[in-house]
């Protein structure tokens, strides 16, 4: 992508519209007061978390288990099994900082690189049971899909949720306005529980397209659904907002295309934007790292609010 781009991507009234989980997450909070309740516990337990009062219950890795709901309305949009297993494999390098860029994490943060101790596999047995290769397809007649929740429904043309105390869902569709993705936070209804990516963003291959072709879309993702907020806390570039972690520095909105490091807002000389950190919104080329402040949050997601999906996790 060209400076241009990136600026013109930066600027626009849709950039906002990359991510879609805050929409979501705001649209929950108006509507229903149980989310509200929810989302306060697990803001309590996440900062225990991460300011060390708490720690960890887990010993060793958390194997999720994922079901990949592709709702296609065209042949393209029906991915294939490699895309979906790409997809897997960009989870299981990422989660675990495996993944060959991460050394390309500057000096002065490579301390703060984190192994979440997570890892994913497509489901091997369904709601009934049955083998399973942990993937289903559906025909719809729906163009497109936006943040409304609506592809996780069969009456709406989508596909119903696997039991989300049980399983990661994971809906892979044709998303409008530019959107890549979105997820819904811990607290929310199990109905509509996990995480939606656009097919063009899925994965390494197949229909995954530059500059979103490196899987990190579905990172990003889940990583809010692990209750990880966008790192620059959406303040519209006000430098007043917070991601609730203390190792990431405050910075001044999300960063577009691949910038050069170092990259200062708000005064966050000399080091400037972690913006390589997967809950920015920079190409997937640019993006290498989770911090140990976010790791800790998603420590406190897994004992506590997904603690029944940590659970079931070996048997399916």
């Amino acid at each position: 992508m060209s400076d241009a781009q990136a600026f013109l991507r930066a600027t626009s009234p849709d950039y906002s519209r990359w991510c879609g989980a805050m929409e979501v997450h705001r649209r929950l909070l108006s509507l229903n007061p149980q989310y509200a309740e929810n989302r306060a516990l697990i803001e309590n337990t996440a900062f225990a978390y991460e300011s060390m009062e708490q720690v960890a219950a887990r010993q060793g890795l958390i194997d999720v288990p994922v079901v990949v709901h592709v709702v296609h309305g065209t042949p393209e949009q029906n991915v294939s099994d490699a895309q979906i297993h790409s997809q897997i494999d960009v989870l299981n390098q990422d989660f675990r900082a495996s993944n060959p860029d991460v050394s390309k994490v500057p000096a002065v943060w490579q301390d703060l690189v984190a192994d979440a101790r997570l890892q994913f596999h497509l489901a091997r047995t369904d709601p009934l049971g049955r083998p399973t290769d942990g993937i289903t397809r559906t025909r719809t007649t729906n163009p497109d899909w936006d943040t409304d929740d609506l592809v996780k429904f069969s009456l709406s043309g989508g596909q119903d949720a696997w039991p989300a105390d049980i399983y990661l869902n994971l809906w892979v569709c044709q998303l409008r306005r530019g959107l890549l993705g979105y997820a819904q936070f811990p607290g929310g209804a199990a109905s509509t529980d996990g995480v939606v990516v656009t097919h063009t963003a899925l994965g390494t291959t197949g229909t995954a397209t530059a500059p979103f072709d490196g899987g990190r879309t579905a990172v990003h993702e889940i990583g809010h659904w692990l209750n990880l907020r966008h790192i620059w806390g959406d303040d519209d570039e006000g430098c007043s907002g917070s991601d609730f972690v203390a190792d990431t520095p405050n910075q001044a909105g999300g960063n577009a295309g691949s910038p050069a490091f170092p990259h200062v807002t708000c005064g966050n000389g000399p080091d400037g934007d972690m913006f390589m950190n997967y809950m920015d919104y920079t190409d997937d080329a640019a993006m290498y790292m989770f911090t140990k402040g976010q790791s800790a949050r998603m420590d406190a997601t897994l004992d506590n609010a997904r603690l029944t999906l940590t659970r079931q996790a070996v048997a399916v």
